[in-house]
């Protein structure tokens, strides 16, 4: 699972169930890795009124699929209900980041677990899909935030929500640094400590 990634020209962005990807956590994502010079690709869902949790994971399957399948080894950004794709990430070989992953859900556990390229997890200990545990036993890259639910958000005033946003930033930004080959870009930078791990 430690094995380099693939140099990364493309990265999709896939939504969870209730925000798009121009928004919260996705939105810095994606601009991170627009940052570094990857083409982004913004997926843009309704989820089918009804699906049970037995029919998501193939769905989504077949979102991102018709989407990732047309670009050469691209990074895979997904949250929540994206965290499916993590299935696609496997069969492909694909670098990703997972935001609040639904490690409670085999499904998507299963996927990470086949994994050949390297992913990076990120959760917080009062979400209820989250699994420190689990998550450092599938990856040696997590991100790991004390008190914040499922929308990466803390008790308390704004401030520290906004505090963990940069935190989730810097995590995903030091991934592609030391694990992501992405174009124009050296390896080793020594602007961005460690926050995943």
């Amino acid at each position: 699972m430690d094995a380099e990634a693939p140099l990364a020209r493309h990265a999709v962005v896939i939504p969870g169930g209730m925000h798009g990807p121009r928004a919260g956590l996705l939105m810095y994502a994606g601009e991170a890795v627009a940052r570094w010079g990857a083409t982004v690709e913004l997926i843009e869902w309704s989820p089918p009124q009804g699906l049970s949790l037995e029919e998501r994971p193939a769905w989504v399957r077949e979102q991102v699929t018709a989407v990732a399948g047309r670009l050469p080894a691209p990074l895979l950004i997904g949250k929540s209900l994206g965290t499916f794709a993590a299935s696609v990430a496997a069969d492909r070989g694909l670098p990703a980041v997972w935001l609040t992953p639904l490690l409670t859900v085999p499904a998507c556990t299963d996927a990470l677990r086949r994994a050949t390229a390297p992913f990076l997890l990120v959760g917080g200990t009062a979400d209820i899909f989250w699994d420190g545990a689990l998550a450092r036993e599938l990856t040696p890259h997590t991100l790991e935030v004390d008190g914040a639910d499922h929308g990466m958000m803390v008790p308390g005033p704004l401030r520290g929500s906004a505090e963990v946003l940069g935190r989730v930033t810097t995590a995903i930004e030091t991934f592609l640094d030391r694990v992501v080959r992405c174009p124009g870009v050296s390896p080793g930078r020594a602007d961005l400590p460690d926050q995943s791990g």
